[in-house]
């Protein structure tokens, strides 16, 4: 019986079709053991790079592309996400088998690679409200273990010292992240203009260089079906050599917030849920990387929401185009004052 599309997969929508007789033929071609028969869906959410959910006769993949449409310079590299994956390939960082790339946009209309379908599971909401206490505090844990591994990755071993630059990291995300909301911006929104302004005379004199993610949070893991264990991280596309503190701020900013669909920890009863308290949350990253602590952790969270701000305009400004990769990022518009206010108020400013 051939495979049996994912319940989260559905019909390709109409701005992300393809012809799949092309991408068939390709896959004949450059897919070792690849069969024939293909399906093809497309997931639910990927509000950045269109994800779908492909199969042959015994086998599924994953395939990730560039979306359609005029895009901002440097967005959507799904060839850097291609390269750092199978760099971590055989490392403490968990991450589905790479099989191809393509950056032909004959074949499918824009750059693609095709990767591993890992089963397991997803978990949406930070809440994790279909689990029990235990199993909560066993993600959470897992969540910091899968951080620090990336933090620790022997860069030079892995050929990803030339990844991206290793200087002035918060400096240059400051200046690109402004430049991208700008560049997508439909209507002005003070709290942003004082972040654009606070931000760069603001950021902590605290050099230090690792392999960051740079979109960790928890629905970007998949998790064994039964074990509180990570046996994918995905998302890459945002990843380079860069402060890791951006990343614990980006996963930490949930403590802050209450989001649409993902849910926010600000509020939570952490001894009734099992959930780590922030603290304990960063205490224990900081005893993994050998880390003294965290003094300037409001910073790096208020740049982090920033930074979602700024993401969150692009794929409203995309939707207003006809381009956005979710029927739901009407939504995001609604958030990019939300998320710069609570970025505000963290620091003091505004």
């Amino acid at each position: 019986m051939p495979p049996v599309p994912p319940k989260n997969a559905g019909p390709v929508r109409e701005a992300h079709r393809f012809e799949e007789a092309r991408l068939d033929a390709w896959m004949r071609e450059h897919v070792d053991g690849y069969t024939g028969a293909l399906q093809v869906r497309q997931f639910k959410g990927g509000q950045s790079n269109p994800t779908y959910w492909l199969a042959d006769r015994e086998r599924q993949y994953v395939l990730r592309k560039k979306p359609p449409g005029k895009l901002l310079q440097s967005a959507h590299a799904v060839d850097r996400e291609y390269r750092v994956m199978r760099a971590l390939a055989e490392t403490d960082v968990p991450t589905a088998t790479m099989y191809a790339l393509c950056e032909d946009d004959a074949v499918i209309g824009t750059s693609f690679f095709v990767m591993e379908y890992v089963q397991g599971r997803i978990f949406w909401n930070v809440q994790l409200p279909e689990l029990e206490a235990e199993e909560r505090g066993a993600i959470y844990e897992e969540l910091g273990r899968v951080l620090a591994a990336i933090h620790s990755v022997d860069l030079g071993a892995r050929g990803l010292s030339d990844y991206g630059r290793p200087d002035a990291y918060v400096a240059r995300q400051v200046k690109r992240w402004t430049k991208q909301y700008l560049a997508s911006r439909t209507a002005e929104i003070e709290q942003m203009n004082t972040l654009i302004e606070w931000l760069p005379p603001n950021i902590p004199d605290d050099e230090a260089t690792a392999l960051v993610h740079g979109d960790y949070r928890l629905d970007n893991l998949i998790f064994h079906p039964t074990e509180p264990r990570a046996l994918a991280v995905i998302d890459w596309e945002l990843s380079t050599l860069g402060h890791p503190l951006s990343d614990l701020a980006y996963t930490c900013m949930l403590y802050d917030v209450m989001l649409p669909k993902i849910g926010g920890l600000a509020g939570v009863d952490f001894e009734k849920t099992g959930i780590p308290t922030e603290d304990a949350f960063v205490a224990r990253y900081c005893e993994r990387v050998g880390r003294d602590g965290v003094p300037d952790l409001h910073y790096y969270k208020a740049f982090s929401l920033f930074r979602l701000a700024a993401i969150a305009q692009g794929v409203y400004k995309r939707s207003l185009d006809g381009h956005a990769s979710s029927t739901e990022a009407a939504m995001f518009g609604a958030a990019v004052p939300r998320l710069a206010g609570i970025a505000c108020d963290l620091v003091g400013i505004g």
